[in-house]
């Protein structure tokens, strides 16, 4: 009988060992489960703070391009001002020279009582200017005996003549100046038209 318990006991303590395998590998495999489901959410949290961590990198880039470029804004509108404040200094800077020999024609004009040699050194004076113009890139509009173009001329009044050709310019009351190609002021023209016959 001692036997058959002894047995008994032997068989509960295996079938209690049993199931504690048995809850075991249950375990394991719960875990193996779980740890398969996990994987794939802490990939994609590795994936996340990656991501997060790049996004930081470009957040941090752009700010430092932006702040870049508002100085480079900055640097640029002081130029501009600088440039529209002494931008003409070179030109200046040659025509003073041209105010110096007027200032001195002047002088010589009040005490000389030749004229010829006034409107000498005044000529002078006057083509000094011009070189000085044209360095700068301006150029006068030579009309007289050209066609009538409305782009380069303001027609003031018309002439009739027999000796021309109809919208030809006959004569210039003002002079017209180009700068760099572009009209700075059109040339105020007398033109011709057919005379009327009677």
């Amino acid at each position: 009988m001692e036997e058959r318990q002894e047995e008994g006991l032997e068989r509960e303590e295996n079938g209690k060992n049993g199931e504690k395998q048995h809850k075991n590998e249950a375990h394991e495999e719960h875990k193996k489960k779980n740890k398969k489901k996990d994987e794939p959410v802490e990939e994609l949290h590795k994936e996340i703070e990656a991501k997060d961590a790049l996004i930081k990198d470009l957040q941090d880039k752009m700010l430092y391009f932006q702040a870049e470029f508002e100085n480079f804004k900055k640097l640029k509108a002081r130029e501009k001002q600088e440039t529209l404040k002494f931008g003409n200094e070179t030109l200046l800077q040659e025509l003073i020279p041209v105010l110096d020999n007027m200032e001195m024609a002047l002088e010589h004009a009040s005490h000389a009582d030749d004229v010829k040699a006034i409107a000498e050194g005044a000529k002078l004076t006057f083509n000094q200017f011009l070189k000085v113009l044209e360095k700068s890139g301006v150029e006068r509009l030579e009309a007289v005996g050209k066609k009538f173009d409305p782009n380069l001329h303001e027609a003031l009044y018309q002439e009739e003549r027999d000796d021309m050709e109809p919208d030809t310019v006959v004569s210039e009351v003002q002079k017209g100046y180009l700068l760099n190609g572009r009209v700075v002021r059109p040339s105020r023209v007398s033109v011709s038209k057919k005379p009327e016959v009677q």
